[in-house]
């Protein structure tokens, strides 16, 4: 089978997180080359010099803070050719995952800012990116399962672990926006589509883990690996016309 991505250059922030790092290697891995872009990468090994050396010139690392829009700006001014995004990153603040009942206004609205804002941003400069290419581009954005359904509180009990409201205004609103610049930009060549991936393994409490487990149909929580497939499809030529969608991966949590 010829790879899926081969040719194709694919821009991902975040791309030093749990989720952007195995992407990078999985479009890495179908032939695609990577522009990674996040605010540092010195914790992540996979993106040394002399990995990016062994990949021959397909993984290139751009630092960029999301949230600054001239930082934003000069990243798609600098790239010569993609044909594809996904925004794997998650900016937030100190307080951010506190109980409901501790949320400040304050705290909030600001990492609402932050993280809806900064994918605001960057929907928008690929759009333009689009318009001054006309090339065929590919947007992906990473929701949740808990922008589509209410949360289970019931997995975080004896826990100290919470559901973050902010989490499930930013994933809710992050689907409609997807389809709003899918709809604004109005041609079948620029596509928009997100990703709900259920709870994702990051050795999370056992208690947790099999409470969220009895919601699903055996999984449990996912593998990175899990998810990174179903991006694959919506970044290659096989999800042609599909736009505007949420592809939901979570093993059946949301039956």
């Amino acid at each position: 089978m010829n790879a899926l991505l081969k040719n194709k250059n694919i821009l991902v922030t975040g791309a030093a997180g749990l989720l952007g790092a195995q992407l990078c290697q999985a479009i890495l891995g179908q032939g695609g080359k990577v522009i990674a872009a996040d605010l540092t990468f010195d914790k992540n090994d996979f993106f040394s010099q002399k990995n990016q050396a062994e990949y021959n010139g397909r993984l290139e690392t751009v630092k960029t803070d999301v949230t600054q829009p001239h930082e934003v700006e000069a990243l798609f001014g600098q790239i010569d050719s993609i044909d594809g995004a996904v925004n794997c990153s998650y900016p937030r603040n100190k307080s951010y995952g506190q109980h409901f009942f501790d949320v400040t206004m304050e705290s909030f609205n600001d990492n609402l800012a932050q993280n809806l804002g900064s994918a605001f941003l960057f929907m928008q400069q690929s759009a333009k990116y689009f318009k001054k290419s006309m090339q065929p581009f590919s947007l992906v954005n990473i929701s949740s399962i808990y922008g589509v359904v209410a949360p289970k509180f019931e997995v975080y009990e004896n826990t100290q672990m919470t559901m973050p409201v902010e989490y499930a205004a930013i994933k809710a609103a992050l689907q409609h926006l997807s389809r709003y610049a899918a709809a604004y930009v109005n041609d079948s060549k620029f596509r928009v589509n997100c990703i709900c991936p259920g709870g994702i393994f990051d050795n999370q409490s056992q208690s947790f883990l099999t409470a969220y487990k009895q919601q699903t149909n055996g999984k449990g929580m996912l593998d990175v690996n899990d998810v990174t497939g179903s991006i694959i499809f919506l970044l290659s030529d096989l999800s042609s016309y599909v736009t505007g969608q949420n592809i939901v991966v979570d093993d059946g949590f949301c039956l």
